[in-house]
């Protein structure tokens, strides 16, 4: 048998199914109309969040990366407890206008904005966190012809990258960001045009189970957003120190330290050099804060049974959960954590793959692991779906459609 990746803990069974909100998942499949249906759980976004902010430096803001996870209901209750938004397109920033969170608290990342983008975010307010060179002029020009004073940060490539980060976004040639050298003189030629300067956006990389390494590389971002303020000859009002806090998703992934970021964070607030005193600092967060809310649910729709090997096949798949299968960011693929959802808690019985209905070898959940004996009707759960699942997913592919969504 193959390793599964660790079950987030918490998780219970009513009756031997797994519940969430205080029910059985069977019922909210009944409620939702049927599977398959990923469940986000409002009570573990809050608690992570009360963690986090608990460990952080209370200088520090918390920011929610959209792209993570953009259900609507899931943006409203977050609204509450975060101190603003981080998009990547102008389809978020509709996203998080219908959700009713104050376009004040968003700030607009990501390389190839075009120019009705750029207009939609400063007509908007939003803080644009520009790419390039050609990217500020545009959004200069834009912004002349609206007679519009646009909110203008910047976006660093830095010389260093998050160590051990599943994704890396700085460091080297990169489509993110401006290279650290050529920063100062954007900086004043911003301030020259009018625009309110709003400062640096700093993203090293993404997915680290690693809090020193975490710790490490926000010490870097902090030098660098002095030594940047310094040769720009600008007072820094604000610096995202991005993101990069990941969840275990695989066998022997273990969960990230927040306490020892949180104590090195503070050790460096409190030694601040002068061009950083008075800085709004933030991270931005998206999978550590929504990942391991979420559960996606499918129901087994066939038992099989080829050469030996067992074959549990669900009405979901890769279309709802690229990631799970291997297919979105993996090298080698490995097993997130899943269950039988109606016999959760049961002792192993058997090896078996839990697969989807698409016609393609590559829409496996589940590899070989051990699972109690499942048969037709049963619902199986893959956890760790609270982000990059439903919309970073192809679920048009075969003419499948997309999955049904709850927050509970």
């Amino acid at each position: 048998m193959k390793a599964l990746g660790p079950i987030p803990a918490g998780f219970t069974s009513i009756d031997g199914v797994l519940a969430m909100g205080g029910k059985p998942v069977t019922h909210w499949v009944e409620e939702a109309g049927g599977t398959p249906l990923f469940l986000y759980s409002a009570d573990r976004v809050r608690e992570r969040v009360a963690a986090l902010r608990a460990a952080m430096p209370g200088r520090l803001s918390l920011h929610y990366a959209v792209k993570a996870n953009p259900f609507a209901p899931l943006l409203s209750a977050m609204s509450g407890l975060v101190d603003g938004f981080d998009i990547a397109s102008g389809g978020e920033l509709e996203i998080v206008r219908g959700a009713g969170i104050a376009l004040d608290k968003v700030s607009f990342a990501g390389p190839g904005k075009r120019d009705a983008e750029l207009e939609a975010a400063i007509m908007a307010g939003v803080t644009l966190n520009l790419e390039s060179e050609g990217e500020a002029a545009r959004a200069l020009a834009i912004a002349g012809q609206l007679g519009v004073t646009p909110r203008l940060a910047i976006r660093v490539n830095p010389d260093f990258d998050l160590k051990g980060s599943g994704m890396k976004m700085g460091g080297g040639a990169k489509p993110f960001g401006l290279d650290a050298e050529r920063v100062p003189a954007l900086v004043r030629e911003v301030i020259a045009s009018g625009a309110e300067w709003r400062g640096f956006h700093i993203f090293a990389g993404s997915q680290a189970l690693s809090a020193e390494a975490i710790a490490e590389t926000q010490g870097q971002t902090l030098d660098l957003a002095a030594r940047l303020a310094d040769e720009s000859g600008a007072p820094l009002p604000h610096c995202n120190l991005g993101g990069g806090f990941g969840i275990p998703y695989f066998p022997g992934d273990e969960a990230l330290d927040i306490s020892l970021i949180g104590e090195r964070l503070a050790e460096r607030f409190e030694n601040l050099p002068d061009a950083l005193r008075e800085t709004h600092f933030c991270i931005e967060l998206g999978r550590y804060l929504v990942g391991e809310s979420g559960v996606y649910i499918a129901r087994i729709v066939d038992r099989k049974v080829s050469h030996g090997e067992v074959f549990l096949v669900t009405d979901g798949g890769l279309h709802h959960q690229l990631a799970a299968s291997g297919n979105f960011g993996t090298v080698v693929r490995r097993n997130y954590p899943s269950a039988i959802a109606t016999r959760f808690g049961a002792e192993v019985e058997e090896e078996a793959s839990i697969v989807g209905c698409l016609c393609t070898p590559l829409d496996k959940l589940a590899d070989k692991g051990g699972f109690p004996r499942a048969e037709v009707g049963d619902l199986v759960a893959v956890f760790c779906a609270g982000a990059y699942g439903a919309s970073a997913s192809p679920a048009n592919f075969l003419g499948q459609g997309p999955a049904r969504e709850l927050l509970v």
